[in-house]
């Protein structure tokens, strides 16, 4: 495959313009692309563990909506509950998880997933620079198992990649905003 990821993603990607720009226009793009249920964004500032879920597209409304705004304080025991967020926080390979009900419970811990997110199978995205973890990219599908194939595995990459800079611009200008305290 010439181009690692399809043209309407590259032309966002490539677009020059602020990260809420591309943000709201990758993540429902990405979801048609990758044809799943839902996809959302959850960027952190990785000095106070703060963060928030400012973009999630759904294919429709049966999915849930985790779209959240505010920024909270990461619970302290999160990291002990979800492997996926403590492989996440020391800035492991993105995880992609075909199905939750049969994963490996050292990588995903079913009952907290089906708790928290509900989802099936999922990709556990991470945005990570200078060995900090500024975000997560999670596209995920409710219902049935997935097999990621090496094209998603490509496109995932390829955004991930892409998607960095962006997150780590988004929180830095947000500074200000983000409180001290969750």
């Amino acid at each position: 495959m010439n181009n690692p990821i399809p043209p309407v993603l590259d032309k966002i990607l490539s677009h020059d313009s602020t990260p809420d720009a591309v943000f709201s226009a990758l993540v429902p793009a990405l979801g048609e692309v990758l044809q799943c249920d839902r996809i959302f964004l959850y960027l952190r500032d990785p000095h106070t563990s703060i963060g928030k879920v400012p973009y999630c597209w759904r294919r429709t409304q049966e999915y849930p909506n985790i779209l959240d705004a505010d920024w909270k304080k990461e619970p302290e025991s999160l990291p002990k509950e979800d492997p996926l967020f403590a492989a996440a926080l020391h800035t492991k390979p993105s995880v992609f998880v075909e199905d939750v009900e049969t994963a490996n419970p050292e990588v995903v811990n079913k009952a907290f997933e089906q708790k928290e997110f509900g989802h099936r199978a999922l990709v556990h995205a991470h945005l990570c620079k200078d060995n900090l973890l500024w975000g997560i990219l999670q596209p995920c599908v409710f219902g049935q198992p997935r097999v990621w194939t090496p094209e998603d595995r490509s496109i995932m990459t390829t955004v991930t990649e892409k998607l960095t800079p962006l997150a780590v611009a988004y929180i830095l200008a947000a500074k200000s905003s983000i409180p001290t305290k969750g």
